[in-house]
């Protein structure tokens, strides 16, 4: 395009698949297809046995199951252009389309860390006092913590598209990656971006980071606690029953923390690198936690081989 000075937007972004490796992404759409196999079956799973089984109707699980409806709201969001682009090279999408993509990745992301903030909360309530966690947690009151996680992402994240049309593009249209992420439509704008710099470093900040900070808390009370029991055997329990989650947290915030350090800081950082760890932030937590909670909660583990012998007979 040839730019006279005047405000103009591209019609389209094209998407990239993985530098360098383009003429193997047939052979690479494999391990993904079956990383989106396991997320979408794996989260639906969780779902279905929380939903049939009665026992499983309490605060812990059905923030579960908003952890569950949230990884496979990430997988619809990134697996038509990431396969798009492994299966056909459809790089091509619209402008209007990739902030549409960004907006819903984005919300849904700061929802998964708000959970995971729930979820602590939950642990550090049924450990701390026990007695009291049916009346804390109640059905009305995890229905409302769930509406206010929503709200706050998508009222946090509303301006961001409106920030980013405003922009004057001009000549490049690659994104880094085969999904729309905001530092990365931003840093293709020839006009200043101070303003949606430091707008989305201050809602990250003040949401995925007020999130992390919250359950470090969370983690030291619980730790607190757990210390003070009487025997060995009932601090294994009590902790037992946070190791799950602890790895949620873990396989989460490790890749988006790193995504975020290389989209604003990272310019030297190889576009292998760079790719590599937005596909961990995007798709891995999304396969990776309902093994985790099938592993680590008998609860689940059981009401899953019920239905399996069920099945069978």
């Amino acid at each position: 395009w040839e730019f006279n000075g005047s405000f103009y937007q591209p019609s389209a972004f094209l998407m990239m698949g993985i530098p360098g490796l383009e003429a193997l992404h047939h052979w690479i759409s494999i391990p993904f297809c079956a990383l989106y196999l396991i997320a979408l079956l794996g989260n639906c799973m969780i779902l279905f046995i929380i939903k049939k089984t009665q026992s499983l109707h309490e605060p812990m699980y059905y923030f579960l199951s908003m952890l569950a409806v949230t990884d496979l709201g990430l997988v619809l969001c990134t697996l038509p252009t990431t396969l798009g682009i492994f299966w056909f090279n459809m790089q091509r999408i619209g402008f209007d389309a990739c902030l549409t993509q960004m907006y819903f990745i984005h919300i849904l992301s700061f929802i998964e860390s708000s959970v995971l903030l729930a979820m602590a909360f939950d642990r550090f309530i049924a450990i701390s006092h026990p007695l009291r966690h049916p009346s804390i947690l109640t059905k009305t009151t995890v229905i409302k913590i769930g509406l206010a996680i929503i709200l706050r992402g998508m009222v946090s994240l509303l301006p961001i598209p409106f920030l980013l049309k405003r922009l004057t593009y001009c000549g490049k249209t690659e994104l880094s990656h085969s999904f729309c992420f905001h530092p990365d439509i931003m840093n293709l704008a020839c006009a200043d971006i101070k303003v949606n710099d430091f707008y989305g470093m201050i809602i990250l900040l003040s949401t995925v980071g007020m999130d992390f900070i919250f359950i470090v808390l969370s983690y030291i009370l619980i730790i607190k606690t757990v210390i003070s029991l009487a025997t060995k055997e009932e601090c294994l329990k009590a902790l037992n029953t946070c190791v799950s989650h602890i790895c949620a947290v873990l396989v989460f915030f490790i890749p988006m923390i790193g995504l975020s350090m290389i989209h604003r800081f990272g310019k030297n950082v190889p576009p292998l690198v760079n790719t590599l760890v937005a596909y961990t932030y995007l798709i891995i937590p999304p396969a990776l936690n309902p093994i985790i909670y099938s592993i680590k909660s008998s609860h689940i583990r059981e009401a899953l081989l019920r239905a399996l012998r069920r099945k069978s007979e």
